[in-house]
């Protein structure tokens, strides 16, 4: 059994017969009474995100969760694939369990989260570095404030980016949603 108050973002864990992923956690403590820890949570079968409430000192069931570093091979219309490096084995994940599969590149190495031999989630570190394939033309103009030009990256994702990036240039993106970080 978890206690309530351990729970944190990613962590798994079963409530009523459902298994949920934490996408966020809030302790609240409000004057008197007992504190209140509110969840925002994935139903990991249907992909649906509700909101969980608990009293503090409730319990929920733990489950253990395996992670491997998998090579990503290809991606088709309706999934992906993946290679374990040591055993040769590939895998093949449905794309709407998948969050963040338009950040994959061909040949890395990522790493999924495994409940009892099904897939439940692909770990993305937070920061990317991608190559910009087209960039618009770097216009002058007024530059009080920032001012971002349209994009399209290596893999076709599109994002925006300040002026000053070109074609060929090397950018770090953020995997948690999807925006310019920085010129590497």
């Amino acid at each position: 059994m978890l206690s309530v108050t351990e729970l944190r973002n990613g962590t798994v864990f079963e409530d009523h017969g459902q298994i949920y992923q934490v996408l966020s956690y809030e302790h609240i403590k409000m004057g008197r009474g007992s504190a209140n820890i509110k969840v925002r949570v994935k139903n990991v079968k249907t992909g649906a995100t509700t909101d969980k409430s608990f009293i503090n000192g409730a319990k929920v069931n733990n489950l253990q969760i395996v992670k491997k570093d998998l090579q990503f091979l290809y991606k088709e219309t309706d999934s992906v694939f993946f290679m374990d490096p040591n055993t040769f084995e590939q895998i093949s994940v449905p794309l709407n369990i998948l969050d963040g599969v338009e950040y994959l590149k061909d040949g890395n190495t990522y790493s999924l989260s495994f409940l009892q031999g099904t897939v439940l989630a692909l770990n993305l570190p937070p920061k990317m570095e991608f190559k910009i394939s087209e960039a618009g033309p770097s216009l002058r103009g007024n530059s009080a404030t920032n001012i971002y030009k349209d994009a399209v990256l290596e893999n076709g994702m599109r994002i925006r980016v300040p002026l000053f990036i070109k074609t060929g240039d090397i950018v770090r993106i953020d995997t948690r949603d999807g925006t310019y970080s920085e010129k590497v």
